[in-house]
């Protein structure tokens, strides 16, 4: 019984830690206040009508989730050509390239924000929106192979090898057999990779233009004079409704998932 009351407390506690300065911040989002740690008297929607009305950060968010989406999409083609590409190959190529995947995601960002910046440099791209693309591609394929890669070890090679058998050719194979065995690790990573490039700031800062914006940079700019800036009390609805929003995923993602379990059981 003490076990479990321990036990139960600690749990708690960790939790309280982890998710008590986000609730918080989602309080204040309706809080008129400037300054979080500063209580305003006044309270509503007003912080989320200045957002909407922002011009200048509704611009940033779109940038944003376009820039996202585009690199997530271009990562996961890349990522899936790569893991099954690394999955079929012989024992030794596919032991060494899977070492080889995990070291960008090691590897220190600042390193690979450099190194893309010079690439693109040398190769006249500059600090334009193909560099700062190419940059979240980079950043975010390896993530991608490492979604899909423990579907193809849980697939049925049986089913490919009999296509083959039927006559398929090895590229109709992995299109009927192939891509839909492993299409829910494909759309983790794609998930996966569309957060990861919104929350990259390091990447970001070095490959992009100079009048292109993020939400990360954004916020940097904003807080950089000190929070002051206008825009601040209105980036707390921001990050409430991100907040929202990756709440609702997690619930819709476990309700699909434990309903599939309860399918493939009843089988």
């Amino acid at each position: 019984m003490v076990k479990k009351i321990l036990s139960g407390s600690y749990i708690t506690l960790v939790l309280f830690l982890l998710y008590a300065p986000i609730l918080l911040l989602f309080v204040y989002s309706f809080n008129m206040s400037r300054e979080i740690g500063i209580w305003s008297p006044e309270w509503g929607f007003d912080l989320y009508v200045k957002l909407w009305n922002n011009a200048d950060l509704m611009e940033t968010v779109i940038n944003t989730l376009v820039l996202a989406f585009v690199a997530g999409f271009i990562a996961t083609v890349l990522g899936t050509m790569g893991a099954i590409g690394i999955y079929y190959s012989s024992r030794r190529v596919n032991k060494t390239m899977n070492e080889l995947t995990k070291i960008p995601m090691i590897n220190a960002e600042v390193v690979t924000a450099i190194s893309i910046a010079l690439i693109c440099t040398m190769f006249g791209f500059g600090r334009s929106y193909a560099s700062l693309l190419i940059g979240h591609v980079v950043l975010t394929i390896p993530f991608v192979v490492l979604s899909v890669i423990p579907k193809l070890k849980q697939m049925d090679n049986n089913l490919y090898e009999a296509v083959l058998d039927l006559g398929a050719t090895p590229t109709k194979a992995i299109f009927l057999i192939v891509i839909p065995e492993i299409l829910p690790g494909i759309i983790s990573g794609f998930l996966l990779a569309i957060n990861i490039s919104l929350d990259d700031y390091i990447i970001t800062s070095f490959t992009k233009p100079s009048t292109f914006k993020t939400i990360s940079t954004y916020v940097y700019d904003a807080y950089a004079k000190g929070g002051k800036s206008s825009s601040v009390p209105a980036l707390r609805a921001l990050f409430a409704i991100i907040f929202v929003v990756m709440i609702a995923y997690v619930v819709i993602y476990s309700f699909i998932q434990n309903r599939k379990s309860k399918r493939e059981g009843s089988r």
